[in-house]
C-alpha cells in the first residue's frame, strides 16, 4: 500500500479527546480502467463509549474507509493519503506486524459477507478461538470455553455442538452471528460493524444490537456502525455521518441529522423510506439518477447531477465549486442556512410526516 502525506488546503486538527481521529483521508485504487478515488478528503473523530453511524448508498466509500483503518487493502493497487490516528498512533504508516497486534484485539470488524470472511477449511469454533489464543495468550481449553460463551451470547442454539461445525453447515443468519462472535471475542476497544444485521430477522437483530450496546456499556468501547437502515442508526448511534461518492456530505448528532437534515442527499434518503401511516399503494420517492462513477466523478458538488435544488444556487457554483464540510454540525452544500431551513420546513418535512 502506497502511503502519501498530503498537504491539505485547510486541514482539520485532530480532536483532543478522540480515540480514533481520521484527517483528510484519500483512498484510491489503480484499476485497468483508471484510478478510482473511493474516498476523497474524509475527516472525522470518534470518542470512547460513542457510536458513529455511517450511512449512504453502495459505493459511497463507507466500507473502504473502515477497511483502510485496519490496513486491509491490497498494497499493490492502493494509495492512501492523510492520517488515521488510533489513540495517537498513526496507522497509515504502521508496519504489518503492528497492525496484526491491533486487528481482532484492539480493533475488530464485523464484515459484510460472512460466507467469504469465514474460511471453509476450519470449524467455526476454531476460527473464533484463534484470535483469543493469539491476543490473550489463552490455552486451547480456555479459548474453547470463551468461544462457546460467545456463540451462546449471539443466539446460536446448542453452541457447544455447533462450534464444531463448518461455515457451510450454518445458515446465512447463523454465519453472520458467528462473525459477530468472532469480532467480540477479545472485547475490542473499537468495533467496526459493516452491515452486521443485514441477514438477520428482526428478533435476532434486536438481540445483536442489545449485545453491542452491552459491550459498549461494559468496556467503554467505540463503535462505527455502517448500515443502510436509518431506523437502526436512530437506535444505535450517537452521531451520524452521511457519505456520498467518497465524501462526507453531512454530519451531526442523531437528533440533528434525522430531525433537521440540511443536505439534499440526506433529504432524499429520508424521503425514500416507507412510512407505516402511508397508503400502501403510494409509490416510494427514490432519489433520481444513480451514484456517479468514481473513475470520473462530477465536478463541483458530486451530488449536483441528481440534486433538484441546484437551480436555487446562483452562478453555477454547484457545478464549478466543491462545497466544504465544516467541523461539528455541518453539511457540504452551497444552499444558504436560511434556504436549507426553509426548504426542509416547507417542502421536505411535510412529506416525512
Amino acid at each position: 500500500m502506497t502511503t502519501v502525506t498530503k498537504e491539505a488546503g485547510a486541514p482539520v486538527p485532530a480532536g483532543a479527546g478522540a480515540f480514533l481521529s481520521v484527517r483528510d483521508l484519500h483512498v484510491s485504487f489503480r484499476t485497468e480502467d483508471g484510478v478510482v478515488g473511493a474516498v476523497d478528503g474524509l475527516s472525522f473523530d470518534l470518542e470512547r463509549g460513542k457510536t458513529l453511524g455511517i450511512v449512504g448508498e453502495s459505493g459511497s466509500g463507507k466500507s473502504v474507509t473502515n477497511l483502510t483503518v485496519l490496513g486491509l487493502h491490497n498494497p499493490m493497487f492502493t494509495t492512501v493519503e492523510g492520517e488515521i490516528l488510533l489513540e495517537g498512533q498513526e496507522l497509515t504508516t504502521a508496519r504489518e506486524s503492528e497492525l496484526e497486534r491491533i486487528r481482532g484485539n484492539k480493533v475488530a470488524m464485523i464484515f459484510q459477507d460472512p460466507l467469504t470472511a469465514l474460511s471453509p477449511y476450519y470449524t467455526v469454533g476454531r476460527q473464533i478461538a484463534e484470535p483469543y489464543m493469539k491476543h490473550r495468550g489463552a490455552s486451547r481449553k480456555a479459548a474453547w470455553e470463551r468461544t462457546v460463551e460467545m456463540l451462546g451470547k449471539v443466539g446460536i442454539p446448542h453452541p457447544r455442538e455447533r462450534a464444531k461445525d463448518y461455515p457451510h453447515q450454518f445458515s446465512g443468519g447463523m454465519r453472520q452471528r458467528a462473525m459477530i462472535a468472532m469480532a467480540l471475542v477479545c472485547d475490542p476497544d473499537l468495533l467496526i460493524a459493516d452491515e452486521p444485521t443485514t441477514a438477520l430477522d428482526v428478533t435476532v437483530q434486536a438481540q445483536i444490537l442489545d449485545l453491542l450496546k452491552d459491550l459498549q456499556q461494559d468496556t467503554g468501547s467505540a463503535i462505527i456502525f455502517i448500515t443502510h437502515d436509518l431506523g437502526v442508526i436512530a437506535d444505535m448511534a450517537d452521531d451520524i455521518m452521511v457519505m456520498y461518492a467518497g465524501n462526507a456530505v453531512e454530519r451531526g448528532t442523531v437528533d440533528e441529522v434525522l430531525r433537521s437534515p440540511r443536505h439534499p442527499y440526506t433529504w432524499g434518503l429520508l424521503n425514500s423510506m416507507p412510512r407505516l401511516d402511508s397508503d400502501p399503494a403510494t409509490p416510494l420517492a427514490p432519489i433520481p439518477g444513480a451514484p456517479p462513477s468514481l473513475l470520473n466523478p462530477p465536478s463541483g458538488c458530486r451530488f449536483h447531477p441528481r440534486c433538484t435544488f441546484q437551480d436555487r444556487v446562483g452562478g453555477g457554483r454547484c457545478v464549478d465549486e466543491r462545497p466544504l464540510l465544516a467541523p461539528d454540525r455541518a453539511s457540504a452544500c452551497h444552499l444558504t442556512a436560511d434556504q436549507k431551513r426553509t426548504i426542509f420546513v416547507e417542502e421536505i418535512k411535510p412529506r416525512l410526516g
